[in-house]
């Protein structure tokens, strides 16, 4: 019984179906973004906000806003914030990301 071994064509195939789920992930987490921040409750809060006291120690968790900025392309939460607001500027600015597939 030998290993099984896969060839560049695989592995190739594999990267690829990755690439594919990070992208669509992103974009339903672009999505729901748009959705929470059309309504002004709490998740829009907890979004924009900021908490009182001391960060944790050790490395900080990577935030999906960050994540988001990015991936969008601006590269600075600030900037995507009034974008959101614009439905139709939001919709291109996530299929423009989507297309370019990073």
């Amino acid at each position: 019984m030998g290993k099984l071994q896969i060839g560049n064509n695989g592995s190739s195939y594999r990267a690829n179906k990755r690439r594919s789920l990070v992208r669509t992930i992103r974009k339903r987490q672009a999505t729901f973004l748009g959705h929470v921040m059309s309504r002004r409750k709490l998740e829009h809060l907890v979004i924009t906000g900021k908490f009182e006291g001391k960060r944790s120690r050790g490395r900080q968790r990577e935030k999906i806003m960050d994540g988001l900025a990015t991936w969008l392309g601006p590269g600075k939460v600030s900037d995507i914030l009034p974008a959101v607001k614009d439905m139709d500027l939001w919709r291109d600015m996530i299929a423009n990301a989507y297309k370019q597939g990073t």
